[in-house]
């Protein structure tokens, strides 16, 4: 009873303090929630959306049971959970945050997952997308394309490791759970798994395509209000010096690393915010390219306490605890940092030295190459906002047309 109160207290007392620094500094928490809300509005909605929708009538259409019933055989083995995992992991790399966390959930929903195996599944499949890699970080902050194959490569082999990692994961809790051993399904199987599962679901397409749009809307809104939300709060945080006292202790942790201090902001506020730690660290003059990237790998990996609290609020649907997935970004800050530190010299270093010997730049290293992440990145920022909006005006006539016919 006193530990509830305790928490009663700490959080009104949080809450209050809030909302007094929002009055105090109002102007800078106004620029910090339009900032939120820019990134959301011309490149989280538009990159994220057709990824969700796309995956909705997948699943609705029985492709997903199709798809796990051929990779049983692989991800079971590798990382303890069913072959529908694969689709996951596939559509979380190439959409990134949070898609992982919110496809996991609906297959949980639909029972096609344990609650241990959604657990180890959303540990490892939700990752930064390509896109955002290459265009944003590399291309944007750096400036340098050649940047993006270490961070990415760097991303999803820490990836990787942590579902190896997260496969022993609720060992104990399973051995007192019945185990069915499953065959692999032919081919021939795996197209009456995907037909039964297309009748079970019984919607017409109309149907199914406007309950797609309305619900990965609702996802995308949510994640929103957090993106913004988290941008004020870092903003607010650093005003109010809290971010320095942060940085003090951190400091230490970068020397143990041997890592210069002058990082230590860059992470504090990457531990927040994927985007801005990543930009602060890109524009730390003081510190070796290496450490950077070593830097922006881990917040890459550790995804930033926005990202938690988008998952957090997904999984809240289901019975999947959170406490795995955070272990989990801790983990694979690390592996990512490891693996930019182990890949710097044969991906970066070397193919500087070798360019210099020879004279020549290979087109896709070129500084100012326009290659297709690059290309698809200003794309997006350019006309992200047009398909936002068109978007959210479908989003409501589909909702005002079914509010009508109920009443009807």
């Amino acid at each position: 009873m006193r530990s509830s109160l305790m928490k009663t207290f700490i959080l009104a007392s949080l809450s209050t303090l809030l909302a007094a620094s929002l009055m105090i500094f109002p102007k800078e928490a106004l620029d910090a929630s339009i900032r939120g809300m820019e990134m959301w509005w011309d490149v989280v909605f538009p990159s994220l959306l057709p990824f969700f929708i796309v995956s909705e009538l997948l699943i609705g259409f029985g492709v997903v049971t199709f798809i796990g019933a051929l990779l049983e055989p692989l991800m079971r083995p590798l990382f303890r959970v069913p072959g529908v995992g694969g689709f996951v992991w596939a559509m979380g790399l190439a959409s990134g945050f949070p898609a992982g966390a919110k496809l996991t959930a609906r297959l949980r929903q639909e029972k096609k997952l344990t609650r241990i195996e959604a657990e180890r599944l959303v540990s490892f499949t939700n990752s930064s997308n390509p896109l955002f890699i290459f265009g944003a970080i590399a291309v944007g902050f750096f400036h340098d394309p050649t940047l993006g194959i270490v961070l990415a490569l760097a991303h999803y082999l820490g990836n990787i490791c942590v579902g190896l990692f997260m496969r022993f994961h609720g060992r104990d809790e399973e051995a007192f759970q019945p185990q069915e051993k499953k065959k692999r399904p032919s081919i021939v199987e795996a197209f009456q798994l995907l037909h039964q599962e297309r009748v079970r679901d019984g919607r017409p397409l109309g149907k199914l395509l406007g309950d797609a749009v309305q619900s990965s809307v609702r996802t995308l809104l949510m994640i929103g209000g957090f993106i913004v939300l988290f941008s004020v709060l870092n903003k607010i945080l650093s005003l109010i010096g809290f971010t320095a006292l942060l940085a003090a202790f951190f400091s230490v942790v970068l020397t143990f690393f041997q890592l210069p201090n002058e990082l230590s902001l860059p992470l504090i506020s990457g531990l927040f915010e994927i985007t801005l730690g990543s930009q602060m660290s890109s524009e730390s003059t003081s510190t070796k390219l290496i450490e950077q990237v070593i830097i922006t790998s881990f917040i890459l990996g550790f995804s930033g306490l926005s990202v938690h609290a988008q998952v957090a609020s997904i999984l809240a649907e289901t019975d999947i605890r959170f406490k795995p997935f955070f272990i989990a970004r801790i983990c694979q800050g690390f592996f990512a940092a490891f693996f930019a530190l182990l890949l710097w010299f044969p991906l970066y270093e070397k193919q500087q030295e070798s360019m210099k010997q020879w004279g020549a730049i290979p087109v896709f290293l070129r500084e100012h190459s326009s290659s297709l992440f690059q290309k698809s990145w200003f794309f997006l920022v350019q006309f992200g906002s047009l398909f936002t909006l068109f978007m959210l005006i479908l989003s409501i006539s589909i909702w005002t047309k079914r509010q009508l016919k109920l009443e009807q």
